[in-house]
């Protein structure tokens, strides 16, 4: 990277089956999730939880309608209680 350059080379975050959306930017959390679900598809992963905060329900919505329009997720929904309760969504790849 460039002291001038407008664009940081990306920072590789290693996939686990929690992705935490508190430190993402309201702009880049369609990106983020839709690469977080590529990859952890690809590596295998069956189960995730995606902590996206209780708030108002905007992270919330915008992270359900990613995953209803992402072909390899069969079912999401709130996590239980104690992982978060509607403050996070537990999804199921195939």
């Amino acid at each position: 990277m460039q002291p001038d350059d407008p664009f940081p080379d990306p920072v590789p975050i290693p996939i686990q089956d929690v992705l935490d959306l508190h430190s993402v930017s309201p702009r880049d959390v369609k990106a983020v999730v839709e690469e977080y679900l590529s990859e952890a598809n690809r590596l295998g992963f069956k189960a995730l939880r995606i902590i996206h905060g209780r708030g108002i329900g905007v992270q919330r919505e915008m992270v359900r309608a990613i995953l209803a329009g992402t072909p390899y997720v069969t079912s999401y929904g709130d996590a239980p209680a104690e992982a978060g309760g509607w403050g996070a969504t537990i999804v199921t790849l195939l």
